[in-house]
C-alpha cells in the first residue's frame, strides 16, 4: 500500500477555484502527496486525447501557448509553494468536455483520484435551478470523497 494520496482539485483559473486550491493544500494536502489539478476545455483534445502535464511546465509561455492555458501566477504560486513546503508533486489534468460534470466524475477513476475538491461559486436557488451546479452534480456522483469550498468573501 503505497503512504501517498492522489487529490485532485478542479480548476478553471477562477478566483473560486483559486480559493480552493489554496484550501486544499493548506487543510488536506499532506508531505508527499501527489496534487492533480483537474481543468475542462471545451475545444480541446477532442480527437488525441488528454495530456497529464506536469505543472512546472506552464512557466513556460511557449508550452502555455500550445495548451492554451491562461497564465494565472496565483494559482501557479499556490502550487509552488506547496511543492516547497510539502514536497508536493503536482500535475495538469486537461480534458476535452461536452459537460463538465460528468468529465469531472470520469477524472477521478481515469487518473484515479483519491479525493477531489471543487469550489462553489454560491449560486442562488433560482440560478442553481436553471443553471445546475457542477459541485452538487460531482458531490452526487463522484466515486471518491468529495471537498466542495463554498466562495464567499
Amino acid at each position: 500500500m503505497r503512504d501517498w494520496r492522489r487529490v485532485g482539485v478542479a480548476v478553471d483559473f477562477s478566483p473560486c477555484s483559486r480559493k480552493a486550491l489554496k484550501w486544499a493544500v493548506d487543510n488536506l494536502i499532506c508531505d508527499g502527496d501527489h496534487l492533480v489539478l483537474v481543468t475542462v476545455r471545451r475545444e480541446l483534445w477532442e480527437t488525441t486525447g488528454s495530456p497529464l502535464i506536469p505543472v512546472s511546465e506552464l512557466t513556460d509561455p511557449h508550452i502555455m501557448k500550445k495548451y492554451e492555458v491562461n497564465h494565472d501566477p496565483e494559482t501557479l504560486d499556490i502550487i509552488s509553494t506547496a511543492a516547497r513546503q510539502k514536497q508536493v508533486n503536482s500535475d495538469l489534468e486537461m480534458d476535452f468536455i461536452r459537460d463538465q460534470r460528468d468529465k469531472l466524475c470520469e477524472s477521478i477513476d481515469k487518473i484515479p483520484l483519491d479525493c477531489i475538491v471543487n469550489g462553489n461559486r454560491g449560486l442562488g436557488m433560482l440560478k442553481r435551478a436553471i443553471m445546475g451546479s457542477v459541485s452538487n452534480f460531482v458531490v452526487n456522483n463522484a466515486t471518491c470523497p468529495v471537498a466542495v469550498v463554498k466562495n464567499h468573501d
